[in-house]
């Protein structure tokens, strides 16, 4: 466990350019794609985290040449024209839902036993979904610990056909197929059986499959994957909406001024979403030659939000929350209880650490403005609650978070990233 790490107020409202690091939804679908196409790809801006490397790691375990080179942003796969190599692999998805979730459905399309698992904490995250489709479309899925969880040993070839998958729990299990679904012989049909959370996400994973020259077509809640397999191809990842929210949060919560470079509205990206949240709460919001800006008002606004669409955000509106006029509400978002933490359940518990009103709900939590008292706040080994809580000590002396590496699972640089706004108010 390392030091936490203590957020020094700004000393002025900042009025800085900044740049994120690329996608990580983005980097972790074209490394599917990547690895079952035919051909050398070159995927360029890509972001080097744990979730990434996660994904890169097993490909390489699974005889997939990958070359990445953080310092360039750039990795480069040699596909496997969706043929995986027989034998024996051990995998470890570490604490990545998403390459879990990806990964196992691409695991079935080969004629070996692969067993993947994980660390404790995605242990406890809910795979039934993409277990159960994987053993109507044939494959043979063995769980080792509870029923509907990893680890799991998984054989195939999975050949293909229609599957009916819910998508109330996650996206990522209707994501998860269709990216292995083009190099099946028979192609896949997926319908959802309930409502599905996060669409954006899925709109995310449909764009990267067609950038890779996947043939989807979708009807209503039906999805159709032709059996063309992917062509390589080179891919270039957009920054990553999730870590750009943090710095238009930022700008919100101090009345500052960021812009985030390279980033538009054009983005299929969810979480861009948090801008029309950021709008509503009075902050400036407009686009630039260079990207999306945010001007904070001299004192947000409450109100309800609905942030199914953009599930990850609910721990930076928690953070914006107590600065509010009014209460707010954030609901849609019950799912994320099985997120990396209870993740309602968290940030209603760290809120109240800080002496802030807030409790639970629910399908998401409610918070009444107040002063935010000094603190030491627990992450639960999430990063998402470790960048959120951060920026109240923007504006709040004494925050300070707990095991702040954390963050490495997504944003490695993000204390560092944040020194941006400090070092524009000292140049100010």
């Amino acid at each position: 466990m390392t030091e936490p790490y203590e957020v020094e107020p700004l000393a002025a409202p900042p009025n800085v350019t900044v740049r994120v690091p690329g996608s990580r939804s983005f980097t972790n679908r074209a490394l599917v794609a990547a690895a079952l196409a035919d051909g050398t790809s070159r995927i360029e801006g890509a972001l080097t985290a744990d979730d990434t490397e996660a994904m890169a790691d097993n490909l390489a375990r699974l005889r997939i040449p990958v070359v990445a080179d953080p310092e360039a942003a750039t990795i480069e796969v040699e596909g496997t024209a969706g043929r995986l190599p027989e034998g024996s692999f051990e995998l470890d998805a570490r604490l990545s839902g998403t390459t879990s979730r990806f990964l196992l459905p691409l695991l079935a399309l080969g004629p070996g036993r692969y067993r993947l698992d994980g660390h404790e904490p995605l242990r406890t995250r809910p795979m039934g979904s993409t277990i159960d489709a994987l053993r109507e479309l044939g494959a043979e899925v063995l769980e080792e610990g509870a029923t509907g969880h990893l680890p799991v040993t998984v054989g195939g070839p999975v050949l293909g056909g229609s599957v009916e998958v819910s998508g109330d729990v996650s996206s990522q299990f209707l994501s998860g197929l269709l990216l292995a679904a083009p190099a099946m012989p028979r192609g896949l049909r997926v319908t959802l059986t309930t409502e599905l959370v996060a669409r954006p996400f899925v709109e995310m994973t449909l764009e990267t499959m067609e950038a890779f020259g996947a043939r989807v077509g979708v009807a209503g809640e039906s999805f159709s994957v032709a059996p063309a397999g992917y062509q390589a191809t080179t891919y270039a990842i957009e920054p990553d909406a999730g870590a750009a929210g943090y710095f238009f949060a930022a700008a919100a919560i101090t009345g500052g001024r960021v812009v985030v470079e390279g980033l538009h509205r054009r983005s299929r990206q969810g979480d861009l979403r948090l801008l029309d949240v950021l709008a509503s709460m009075g902050a400036d919001v407009s686009e630039t030659a260079s990207g999306l800006a945010v001007g904070g008002p001299a004192r947000l606004r409450g109100g309800t939000f609905d942030l199914s669409a953009m599930p990850d955000t609910a721990p930076t509106v928690a953070a914006l929350a107590p600065f509010a006029s009014d209460e707010v509400r954030v609901t849609g978002v019950g799912f994320i209880r099985g997120h990396e933490s209870d993740r309602i359940a968290s940030i209603v518990g760290e809120l109240r650490r800080c002496g802030v009103d807030a409790e639970e709900e629910a399908e998401g939590f409610v918070v009444r403005p107040g002063p935010v008292a000094p603190a030491d706040l627990e992450t639960h080994d999430d990063h998402r609650l470790a960048m959120g809580f951060a920026l109240m000590g923007l504006v709040a002396p004494g925050i300070r978070i707990a095991d702040p590496e954390v963050v490495g699972k997504t944003f490695p640089t993000y204390f560092r990233a944040l020194d941006q706004l400090r070092e524009s108010v000292g140049s100010g």
